[in-house]
């Protein structure tokens, strides 16, 4: 018998939708495994492992990380404007 499985989920999120896939992997399986495994790269085009960030539950972890029995991993957007220069830039919109 081979290793047993372990479930996990992995989401990704767009302006528009957001997706939550369950799934069982083998344990020993990386977070790209799991990505892979997914369907997330044949459904959503855009994602593009090399220049995207992945993590579980929040925190950004390389895609060669282990992952566990009730992993959340998250695909992360590349950010189109960084937040704070945002907040400025609508405060200087902002007449007082």
């Amino acid at each position: 018998m081979g290793n047993p499985g372990i479930f996990v989920e992995v989401a990704y999120a767009r302006p528009d939708q957001q997706k939550i896939v369950e799934l069982e992997i083998p344990e020993g399986s990386s977070i790209e495994q799991a990505i892979i495994e997914s369907g997330m790269l044949l459904e959503y085009p855009e994602i593009d492992l090399k220049s995207f960030e992945v993590g579980v539950f929040g925190k950004v972890l390389k895609k060669d990380q282990l992952v566990k029995s009730g992993d959340r991993i998250e695909i992360y957007r590349p950010l189109v404007q960084d937040p704070k220069q945002a907040r400025r830039n609508r405060a200087a919109r902002t007449p007082v």
